[in-house]
């Protein structure tokens, strides 16, 4: 880990463990479980699947109370738009949970503690912790607290490639395209970097681990930046 103490993580979500044990299988990754097999550590799949249920339960009930006007199908997309990887992933940075991963070497090394896949599925293996720990209440309260917060700028992430498309075909009646402007990393760790080019100029850019990932960045930042002339 960096250097940081599990009880500012505590401190930040709110939620004090009973058992600490718990809180540390939710942060343990795969690749270090792997790398000490002789001391039976626990990686937080099996947490995460639990965190995921308790995750959906809360979302669905949320905006089943919250939007009474809404139909299934758009309480169903906006669902998708809150608990899809980039947006947990989102969420997992504003508790910098990243900086508490237990991880093997390697992947240290290659940067896992900011890879999306990691940060999201650590966010939902929390989840399932606290809710062994603790029950349904306090599990329900920090999914209120982290994740259903600001959703609006999480939907706007979720849908920004169409959004953008949107909002240039009603000003410019032509199509966005995405240009990839560079590849990084060795092969088995790739990230894109992408502009979203609106006939020969870039209003944004993004980098991901995926070239489609990348293109939604580079549409929420187009989206999103308040100095721009095009949108």
């Amino acid at each position: 880990m960096v250097d940081v103490k599990l009880e500012d993580l505590e401190k930040s979500i709110h939620y004090e463990f009973k058992d600490k044990n718990l809180l540390k299988t939710a942060l343990t990754h795969s690749s270090y479980a792997n790398e000490i097999r002789g001391k039976k550590v626990v990686c937080n799949e099996r947490m995460e699947f639990l965190g995921d249920a308790v995750l959906e339960l809360a979302s669905s009930e949320f905006l089943f109370l919250t939007h009474e006007d809404m139909p299934e199908g758009a309480m169903t997309k906006l669902r998708a738009s809150i608990v899809c990887e980039p947006t947990l992933a989102i969420c997992a940075r504003e508790i910098c949970l990243g900086d508490y991963l237990l991880l093997g070497k390697g992947e240290d090394r290659t940067g896992g503690r900011s890879k999306d896949s990691l940060v999201s599925d650590a966010l939902e293996a929390l989840i399932g912790a606290i809710y062994l720990d603790g029950g349904l209440a306090p599990a329900k309260r920090f999914v209120h607290t982290f994740v259903l917060n600001d959703i609006e700028r999480k939907k706007l992430f979720y849908d920004a490639k169409t959004i953008l498309q949107e909002k240039v075909q009603a000003k410019y009646h032509v199509e966005i395209h995405y240009q990839l402007l560079e590849e990084m990393g060795p092969d088995h760790d790739k990230s894109f970097q992408v502009a979203a080019m609106l006939h020969d100029r870039a209003i944004g850019i993004g980098t991901g681990k995926t070239k489609k990932a990348a293109e939604q960045q580079a549409a929420y930042q187009a989206l999103t930046d308040v100095n721009s002339e095009f949108i």
